[in-house]
């Protein structure tokens, strides 16, 4: 399985990149563990992902975001994630279940 993704920070500045690691990808951008862009700008909040079966959709997913315009990436996100939330913030974290306090 791999990701097609993109992190941003809370004034909206935003990284796509693509993973077979989805959550250990993204627990490296919140803990800054790459020098460049995404830790620079601090984007370490998922806001969109895409699942792909196969590696060379995933890059080419990628590739072709990557290509868009600000615009249509924010329309991308907003479609799917209009409060730009992140969806990794309850990743790790103990479940509860119905009627436990």
């Amino acid at each position: 399985m791999y990701f097609t993704y993109i992190v941003a920070s809370r004034s909206h500045n935003f990284y796509v990149g693509i993973t077979s690691d989805i959550e250990g990808r993204v627990l490296q951008h919140k803990s800054g563990v790459f020098e460049g862009y995404s830790k620079k700008y601090h984007c370490n909040r998922l806001v969109w992902f895409e699942r792909h079966n196969d590696v060379s959709v995933a890059i080419a997913r990628e590739k072709q975001l990557k290509g868009w315009s600000r615009a249509k990436k924010i329309w991308l996100i907003e479609r799917e994630n209009p409060a730009w939330v992140d969806l990794s913030e309850a990743w790790g974290k103990p479940i509860k279940l119905y009627g436990e306090g």
